[in-house]
């Protein structure tokens, strides 16, 4: 039986993840301090499967993971400080943070006796910089030139602690899948992020209200907390992906955030007026990934539309958090 260990396993991607190992028979760890993951019903029910253990810890506290055992088959690094409103707030603590975090993880990952792959979760905000300041490729590939973001905005300590992650990763000596995730989105992912605040807008607003809604103009291909953890679980277990840097997400469709509001209020089935708001600072105007090279590598590719994952997301924060008494991730 494969054994796994997940950096940030009580989060959006760590529990759905955990989730998809058990299916493949893998024995899983979860190692978290809960800053934003939350021990709620489903992350209980988990805990309660066989196969399934929990070490509560702190990566930024030295010798964190000294304890861990040493026959991991696959290490998760998906442990970081992210989240627009945290990285604007904190960006000096987004630096050291998520380095050192990753550090621990790597060293973890040469004390194993047979590690078979070091997956670490990097980001499409890597490609911001390039869009910003030239032309970028819509699909964009991994070979995509990458440049750096004007310095003195805050939001790029997030993009910069994950290109030096990947790098750290690169030259670490371990085989390793860097992974740039593009537009997840799903039940547990927090209020913070545009799914879920826009339904709770949309859920919360009176009939015939008007729905501010930010950067209506700029676009995105989402794709489903489903197929995203089914992508990486792919690239876990494929030789072939081995040493690769692979985007993680859906190609299309491409679909505007006035659009994806749409959708929303069709889905709340409310009659609600959009109400265009301000570009959000830093959003990038375009994201879609290029996935010919992760589609190959892994014969898989994402099924879940934007409406059935929406509909989806809906049912989960409308019973469990909108109507209900349970806590959404921070």
């Amino acid at each position: 039986m494969p054994k796994s260990l997940i950096t940030g396993g009580a989060g959006f991607i760590g529990l759905h993840l955990a989730q998809v190992l058990l299916r493949h028979g893998h024995e899983v760890v979860l190692a978290d301090n809960f800053a934003r993951g939350v021990r709620d019903p489903e992350m209980e029910d988990l805990l309660a499967t066989p196969g399934v253990s929990l070490h509560t810890c702190d990566l930024l506290k030295p010798g964190a993971l000294d304890d861990e055992d040493t026959d991991y088959d696959y290490i998760f690094h998906l442990a970081a400080l992210l989240g627009v409103q945290n990285v604007r707030s904190r960006p000096y603590e987004t630096m050291i943070w998520n380095g050192r975090m990753l550090e621990a993880a790597i060293e973890l990952g040469r004390r194993q006796k047979h590690l078979s792959r070091f997956l670490f979760s990097s980001t499409s905000e890597i490609y911001a910089g390039t869009l910003h300041y030239f032309s970028l490729p819509i699909p964009t590939p991994e070979t995509t030139p990458i440049t750096l973001m004007d310095l003195t905005e805050p939001r790029v300590s997030y993009m910069l602690s994950k290109v030096y992650g990947e790098e750290l990763v690169r030259f670490s000596g371990l085989p390793f899948t860097i992974f740039r995730v593009h537009n997840a989105f799903g039940p547990r992912m927090g209020l913070s992020h545009v799914v879920p605040e826009l339904l709770r807008k949309a859920h919360t607003l009176p009939e015939g209200s008007q729905m501010e809604v930010f950067s209506t103009s700029h676009s995105r291909s989402f794709c489903f907390i489903s197929d995203i953890v089914e992508l990486i679980t792919r690239m876990a277990e494929s030789p072939a992906c081995v040493n690769q840097l692979l985007n993680c997400g859906a190609q299309g469709p491409e679909i505007t955030i006035g659009q994806l509001a749409g959708v929303i209020i069709d889905t709340v089935g409310k009659k609600l007026e959009i109400a265009p708001m301000p570009e959000t600072p830093g959003s990038p105007q375009r994201r879609a990934p290029e996935m010919t090279k992760t589609a190959e590598l892994t014969g898989y590719t994402a099924l879940v539309s934007v409406e059935e994952g929406v509909a989806r997301t809906y049912a989960w924060y409308r019973d469990r958090v909108f109507s209900g008494a349970q806590v959404s991730a921070v």
